[in-house]
């Protein structure tokens, strides 16, 4: 009988944080799973800290990324995974190096998730969407190192954000200063273009009040705070206090679709929080890198010739159609026997199946 895991594609320490910006699975639509992740027991010490607020300023999972996962499983499994964004290739990248035969399934003809890239007829590189790696992606630049592209493809960009309006009028947050975060951030608010001084005094008075100013001081209590903060958006909570549509449509729409390619009405407000309590508390994790090529040339190919080179299939245009289980006496699902792949709805059996899929990718495969 299979196994079947859930991992929403953002959430990794993964799965890595990735993405553009690979993060937390809260960055989609605000849908919460039934099972948190602090109530999850975990055997082994590096498990334990990819979870819980450790994972957001831990370094050392950089190296735990970069070596993998260190030991070869007595047990080979066969294992299929659904999905072959970072999520998907970064499990398969794992399971490989712990000795397992490992298949993905993609519904797409390229790879890559939300951080796809690929050709036209005429040879143009087509992404996605913006992409970018702020300096506390700690786990994916650890999964660039083990796979190759990360000294060749990443280049790191002078700490300035910019903006560019309608017109092509440029604006800027520009954390260029002698000191470093907070301070360098509330420079960076206060000598912003994007913003007028009415609105800059409501975004002083609604941050000055949100659980970044506690997370100063207690990084764990201002992080309990921010986890409240799921079932609302962004858009509302800024609002609560005085904050104007004008700073949500200059400022923060877009930084939230570089954060999950949805506006600040539909982003929930702890996707929003947490990444600002990270720049605040750490200086480079507002420094900016970007790739030099497209994500499929830069992160996507060397992880694609690492998992070649460990016997990964990858099959592309292979979408997950049904998934096939046992039920118990009451009707209810109870062990993952096999899946059905492909437009002829192929039936693969395995030891475990792995969903790397996004929230409303989960849902609609279920």
């Amino acid at each position: 009988m299979a196994r079947f895991t859930i991992a929403t594609a953002a959430l990794s320490a993964l799965l890595a944080t990735t993405a553009a910006f690979t993060t937390p699975s809260h960055f989609n639509y605000r849908t919460k799973t039934s099972v948190s992740m602090s109530e999850t027991e975990f055997k082994s010490d590096g498990a334990k800290k990819q979870i819980g607020n450790d994972s957001f300023l831990n370094k050392d999972l950089m190296a735990r990324s970069q070596n993998g996962p260190g030991i070869i499983n007595d047990e080979k499994l066969n294992i299929g995974i659904v999905g072959a964004g970072l999520a998907g290739m970064v499990a398969a990248m794992d399971l490989a190096d712990a000795g397992h035969n490992v298949e993905i399934f993609e519904l797409r003809p390229f790879v890559g998730g939300k951080v796809s890239s690929w050709q036209d007829d005429d040879g143009n590189h087509i992404e996605m969407g913006l992409h970018v790696f702020f300096g506390c992606y700690y786990n994916l630049f650890g999964i660039m190192k083990r796979a190759g592209g990360f000294d060749e493809y990443l280049r790191i960009k002078d700490h300035v954000h910019t903006f560019v309006n309608e017109g092509g009028n440029l604006g800027a947050l520009d954390f260029r200063f002698p000191i470093g975060a907070p301070i360098s951030g509330l420079t960076a608010f206060a000598k912003t273009e994007q913003l007028g001084l009415a609105d800059k005094f409501h975004n002083a008075v609604r941050l000055g009040t949100s659980p970044i100013v506690r997370a100063l001081f207690d990084f764990d209590g201002g992080m309990d705070m921010v986890r409240e903060l799921d079932d609302i958006t962004f858009s509302e909570w800024f609002t609560q206090l005085g904050g104007a549509r004008g700073s949500l449509d200059r400022m923060w729409d877009p930084i939230a679709y570089a954060l999950g390619f949805i506006d600040c009405d539909h982003i929930s407000a702890r996707a929003m929080l947490t990444i600002f309590m990270l720049f605040a508390i750490r200086t480079e994790a507002s420094v900016l890198r970007m790739l030099d090529g497209s994500p499929q040339t830069g992160l996507h190919d060397p992880i694609i010739k690492y998992l070649e080179d460990r016997n990964v299939k990858i099959h592309l245009g292979n979408a997950c159609r049904e998934i096939l289980y046992d039920t118990d006496h009451e009707g209810k699902p109870t062990r993952v026997t096999s899946i059905k792949v492909g437009p002829a709805k192929t039936e693969r059996k395995f030891d475990a199946v792995v969903c790397a899929l996004d929230v409303p990718g989960i849902q609609k495969i279920l």
